[in-house]
Order: structure tokens, then sequence, then C-alpha cells
């Protein structure tokens, strides 16, 4: 199964906390910490540029970490789906 990717910063504490409750669901990510290069910037902001699951964090001034992009390609910021007792609903 490919890994789902994972979008955020270190300096991010909702990032940091997604990483035990990955791990405690022994779901596979490819973390990309967007602060490491700016290479990891910029593949953060085309997708944030075209993906409408961040419009509203756009609105708010937010920045739109963690965000989480599934195999099928669909994207859920926050923890929040980590949290459920089901894990992981689109892999």
């Amino acid at each position: 199964m490919e890994a789902i990717k994972f979008y955020g910063a270190e300096i991010c504490k909702d990032c940091r906390a997604a990483h035990p409750l990955l791990q405690e669901k022994g779901i596979g990510v490819e973390y990309i910490d967007i602060t490491a290069s700016t290479a990891n910037l910029r593949a953060f902001l085309a997708l944030r540029d075209q993906e409408p699951a961040f419009d509203e964090v756009k609105a708010e001034g937010r920045i739109g970490i963690p965000a989480f992009v599934f195999p099928d390609g669909s994207v859920t910021l926050g923890v929040e789906w980590l949290q459920g007792e089901s894990g992981c609903r689109n892999c």
C-alpha cells in the first residue's frame, strides 16, 4: 500500500502530536517537513494553492498543517481522523 503523505513542521504542536498517533495505529507515512527545504515548502504550497480542502484555513490566515494526502488523492487537515476508533478512514 502506498504511504500517506504527511505535510507538517516540527515547530507545529499538532504535527508533533500526530507522529505518535500514526505509530500507535500502524499507519505508514511519508513525512514532509515543510520547513526542511525550499523544495518541500514549494511542494506543500502547490498542493495548498490547488486543493479546496485548504480554502477555509487560508481564509482564516492559517497555514494548513498537519495535512495528510491519502493514496486516493483526498486531503485531510488536522489530526481528528486519527483520534477516532477506526483509525485511517481512507487507507
